[in-house]
């Protein structure tokens, strides 16, 4: 029986020609026989892909073969076989979409003027140190902190990265602005950007968590400052550290703890929301809540 895995990795590093890379990247990674999305920009890559162990392990060699490439730090996840419908590799302005390419700044040393890098075991100590002063600022979809986040974590009203540069100039979190601050993410990139945008604004001492919410998973677990679950981009739609741990996540139907989003029933919508496996398998709370299906704004005539 096959092993399959999911690998995530970014680096920020200049590439000259990122269509050359892009050509290279996609004809390996279905050489490889891999599915998942890679985004190649002047800036670098960020990919997340999966498939058989073997194969996931030889396109890892191959990339990390090209010299820009060899610092990559690969995080890897069990997998389903199953988890991303096709691959995807395309070309964009940036790396991560925050509509801020004119601030940011890369060398063959990466994302220049951003926030320190913390590992997870000095993340603790800079909490042993300096207590309830520490600020976890969450750097992800506001949607996605809704199953797991930090501890007392601060949570953008965001629904996409785009919306970061207006939340944080709205003077919402100006009193941070003295205070250390810790940017965390699910692999560690929108950090990498969002650091660099604080600082630009003001904000005087500014962390990033080394390898995001996925490395200090990989090194506490449930037993950190970490509670619930990680929302993930692929088919499993959320991953845990370990038995035990519960959801942050509630169900809109029950009121249950449960880390499950599902798609409004709505065809207009869409929209994401939580529903417990035991509502959902018995049909309850079919839509969001956010919107009014037709059905339902159909006004009910006389007979």
């Amino acid at each position: 029986m096959s092993l399959s895995k999911i690998v995530l990795f970014y680096v920020f590093t200049p590439l000259a020609d990122p269509e050359a890379v892009r050509l290279w990247q996609h004809a390996l990674a279905e050489g490889c026989g891999l599915t998942g999305r890679v985004i190649v920009s002047h800036q670098g890559i960020n990919a997340t892909l999966g498939g058989d162990i073997d194969d996931v392990k030889r396109y890892v060699r191959i990339t990390k073969s090209y010299a820009p490439f060899r610092g990559a730090d690969i995080k890897w996840s069990s997998g389903t076989g199953d988890d991303f419908p096709r691959l995807s590799v395309k070309v964009r302005p940036e790396l991560v979409t925050f509509h801020a390419p004119d601030e940011i700044t890369v060398t063959e040393d990466g994302v220049q003027g951003g926030g320190e890098h913390l590992s997870p075991g000095r993340l603790h100590r800079l909490v042993e140190e300096r207590g309830d002063e520490v600020v976890f600022f969450d750097g992800r979809n506001a949607m996605e902190a809704r199953i797991g986040r930090f501890r007392d974590a601060v949570v953008p009203d965001t629904d996409t990265t785009r919306d970061f540069i207006a939340e944080i100039e709205s003077g919402k979190y100006d009193e941070l602005k003295d205070r250390p601050v810790v940017t965390y993410c699910t692999g560690g990139i929108r950090c990498e950007v969002l650091s660099v945008l604080m600082r630009n604004r003001g904000f005087s001492e500014v962390y990033q968590l080394d390898g995001g919410i996925v490395r200090y998973g990989e090194s506490f677990g449930n037993a950190g400052l970490w509670g619930g679950s990680l929302y993930v981009f692929d088919k499993r739609m959320h991953m845990e550290f370990g038995e035990g741990a519960e959801s942050l996540g509630r169900c809109v139907e029950c009121g249950r703890s449960t880390p499950l989003f599902v798609n409004c029933a709505n065809e207009e919508c869409r929209k994401l929301f939580l529903r417990c496996e035991s509502c959902t398998e018995a049909g309850r709370h079919p839509h969001c809540g956010d919107c009014v299906p037709e059905a339902a704004e159909a006004p009910v005539r006389a007979v």
